[in-house]
């Protein structure tokens, strides 16, 4: 009797990589949006595409290639035409007799084999290799004829004609937009093309005195990509200004625009936003990537008890449920994958955003436009003649909105929004000083939850720290008894994650749920410190106490922790008794 084939699941699950619960997660996202299974898992961020590689090689009983490894370029490559190698995203590894092996990175393919089959006129062996190495590898050593970012500076460089003055700069990018073989088309397209396949957040281009700067944040982290030399300045900004259909004159006030290109075989929108400076407009692209928010609740980073507290908040019919922390801190891509878990035919969800970056299928979302009177809560008030079921609401910024918020869940609406505070106790504190009632505040909160993000060790280059640094470990107060059996582990750097030993970001989180006790302390405008204390005494976890855990789960390094919660002074609120 034939032995059943393992699922890539189980395979995973036995290997210890990913949960049952993680797994069921995936399962459903991968059936909610018509996908396989080890693609969920890596959108999901719950597993590597090398884990999962690795797996399915496991699983179909062929041979893995490590090509971080293996970087030698096969004398095989000239046997395959490059457009079939980039357009399929394979590599020809060795040639025998009338055989070929080729690395593959979806064994189920099986069109693809048949296909080289027929145009190569050979019998194909294959092997595995995870997409994201194989496409480097073709990057790295296929591709090295086509224009690079330096190509393209050196060759506006020598166009001197282009840089004379600010109108001839002008001009020349406005002709620039019909010509895609113009240099500063090739540099923006190259510029924009490599900051998404480095997974940056944004694009920052800063005029300088002497240069023109240009740096990517790469998890939460600028990093320094270029300086353009400073006659290029007006040749770049009018290109980028021409391309989000910003007014190319206007030099004096701050402007708003967009692009939308497909990259790869993704269609990426881009907010931008021009501010004059001392030295000319800086502009950053923000890069809004359609699956960067659809990461779903298991891959946000909360241990397990607060993974069930959280799944249990978000299911109450009625109240209101906060985040908190400051800008870039994950708090919308925390709401967005409440409501995702909760998006279902019988739920009626509607949202009010400043801006709707991100579109969803099954949500009802409203853009708030001041300019002509649309404010946050002028689109509140209309919601509730909708009759919703959930609500979201960007941002209770002043006493207005979050007095219709709170009239909402008070009215059997169960209401999702967000707070700029540095912990979940200053929470209610807030919201007692903008003008809420205490008692509105104390009846209709349900949880309060604080997060951060926190840059996770690149799983290629992850090692055990031999020596940890005492003296950041005495900071984050782990001591030598917390180690026992445990180790503390660092990224060496490497390739793959740009030499930084981090590689992704998980949320660090503070869940305080509204007890009878909290719910007194705020009504009687207690301060700060005595509604932390209770929140500790019913079981609230700090930030910096929930960045430990991580620490000794081998998620994290300390440094990282102590980067984080130093900046917001999270030590001394996970201290406070």
């Amino acid at each position: 009797m034939a032995q059943r084939r393992k699922k890539l699941g189980e395979i995973l699950c036995s290997w210890e990589i990913v949960t049952p619960n993680a797994l069921a997660d995936a399962i459903a996202y991968a059936s909610e949006h018509g996908k396989r299974i080890g693609e969920a898992l890596i959108e999901l961020e719950l597993a590597s595409d090398e884990d999962v590689s690795k797996a399915l090689a496991t699983q179909f009983d062929l041979e893995y290639v490590d090509l971080d490894k293996n970087v030698v370029v096969p004398a095989t490559l000239d046997l395959v035409p490059q457009e079939l190698i980039t357009r399929h995203i394979i590599l020809p590894m060795s040639k025998n007799g009338d055989r070929l092996k080729v690395i593959i990175h979806d064994p189920l393919d099986l069109e693809l084999l048949d296909m080289l089959r027929f145009r190569l006129n050979m019998e194909i062996d294959t092997a595995l290799a995870p997409k994201s190495k194989i496409q480097r590898f073709i990057d790295t050593f296929l591709t090295k004829g086509d224009t690079s970012m330096d190509d393209a500076i050196e060759e506006i460089d020598r166009d001197g004609d282009l840089l004379k003055d600010e109108q001839t700069a002008m001009k020349k990018a406005r002709i620039a937009g019909e010509d895609a073989d113009a240099p500063v088309v090739k540099l923006i397209n190259l510029l924009i093309n490599e900051a998404v396949r480095m997974r940056s957040s944004d694009i920052h281009i800063e005029p300088m005195g002497d240069r023109v700067r240009v740096r990517y944040r790469i998890d939460g982290v600028c990093i320094i990509r270029d300086n353009v030399p400073k006659g290029m300045q007006s040749a770049m900004l009018a290109r980028l200004k021409i391309m989000s259909g910003i007014d190319i004159a206007e030099r004096r006030l701050p402007q708003d625009g967009r692009i939308k290109m497909r990259i790869g075989k993704q269609d990426i929108d881009f907010r931008v936003s021009s501010l004059p400076a001392y030295h000319g407009e800086s502009i950053v692209l923000r890069i809004l990537r359609p699956d960067s928010v659809k990461v779903g609740v298991t891959g946000l980073g909360f241990e397990q008890d607060d993974y069930e507290h959280f799944k249990k908040i978000i299911r109450q019919p009625s109240g209101i449920f906060l985040v908190t922390g400051p800008t870039g801190s994950g708090k919308t891509t925390t709401l967005y994958a409440a409501l995702q878990e909760l998006n279902r035919p019988d739920k009626k969800i509607i949202t009010a955003e400043d801006p709707v970056e991100y579109n969803f299928t099954g949500m009802n979302q409203c853009q708030v436009r001041e300019e002509i009177g649309l404010t946050f809560a002028r689109i509140l008030r209309s919601m509730l003649r909708q009759a919703p079921n959930i609500i979201l609401v960007g941002e209770i910024r002043d006493r207005e909105v979050g007095e219709v918020a709170i009239q909402a869940a008070l009215t059997g609406h169960l209401v999702f929004s967000t707070l700029h505070t540095n912990d979940a106790p200053s929470a209610i504190t807030r919201l007692i000083d903008i003008g809420i009632k205490p008692f509105l505040v104390a009846s209709s909160i349900q949880a309060i939850m604080a997060q951060r993000l926190i840059r996770i060790i690149c799983p290629e280059c992850k090692e055990i720290d031999p020596a940890p640094d005492k003296f950041v470990l005495r900071m984050l107060g782990i001591a030598d008894a917390d180690l026992e059996g445990k180790h503390v582990y660092r990224g060496r750097g490497c390739q793959r994650c740009g030499d930084t030993g981090y590689r992704g970001r998980q949320g660090i989180f503070e869940m305080l749920e509204m007890n009878n006790e909290v719910r007194e302390l705020a009504f009687a405008r207690a301060p700060t410190n005595q509604v932390r204390r209770a929140a500790r005494a019913g079981g609230m976890r700090s930030l910096l106490e929930d960045g430990k855990l991580k620490i000794l789960r081998g998620v994290t390094s300390p440094e990282e922790v102590l980067r984080i919660t130093q900046e917001e002074g999270a030590i001394m609120a996970g201290e406070e008794e």
